[in-house]
């Protein structure tokens, strides 16, 4: 059954104004140079900022390291006794679920080796005040509407999928 045209219309209007404005950020413990020995994790991790909702990724060889979630206590002491997660993949992408510090250790010994990070997540900060149209706008005069970034380009694209959809009469 091929949909009517009125329910495609729909769908891409349901599609262009539900998307949310917020993208996630995944941050790559150590860049380019990822989760080894002797990297100053400490300065990489100061140098971000983490929101609810954001990923912490650690990419590593799992033949050789591993990632623990612990307390602080399990970080300032290289344990992984009452560990809250591990991970061996390799590439492993952990959510940032909660405003908090995390703390992250290899667990084979190189935590004495500098193989360790904790990062504090913030709450989520409120939208931009000008990603919103101001309602003092005078009647008759356009007030410029400023999209969080992801969000034009989702609209983008509905648009061109509408138009060659329907013809490019459409638009």
């Amino acid at each position: 059954m091929v949909p009517s045209s009125a329910q495609l219309i729909f769908f891409c209007f349901f599609i262009l104004f539900s998307a949310t404005a917020t993208t996630a950020t995944d941050h790559i413990v150590g860049a380019n140079k990822g989760w080894n020995p002797s990297i100053n994790y400490t300065l990489w991790a100061n140098n971000q900022t983490f929101y609810v909702g954001d990923l912490i990724s650690f990419r590593y060889q799992k033949t050789q390291y591993n990632v623990f979630e612990v307390n602080q206590t399990g970080y300032d002491n290289c344990a992984t006794e009452g560990a809250l997660g591990n991970w061996t993949s390799g590439k492993d992408f952990i959510p940032l679920n909660e405003a908090k510090r995390y703390y992250f250790i290899c667990g084979n010994g190189q935590c004495f080796n500098g193989m360790k990070v904790t990062i504090l997540v913030h709450p989520l900060p409120p939208p931009p005040s000008g990603s919103i149209a101001a309602n003092s706008t005078p009647s008759g005069s356009a007030a410029p509407v400023v999209f969080h970034k992801g969000l034009v380009g989702l609209r983008a694209f509905v648009l061109a999928f509408a138009s060659i959809w329907f013809g490019s009469g459409w638009i």
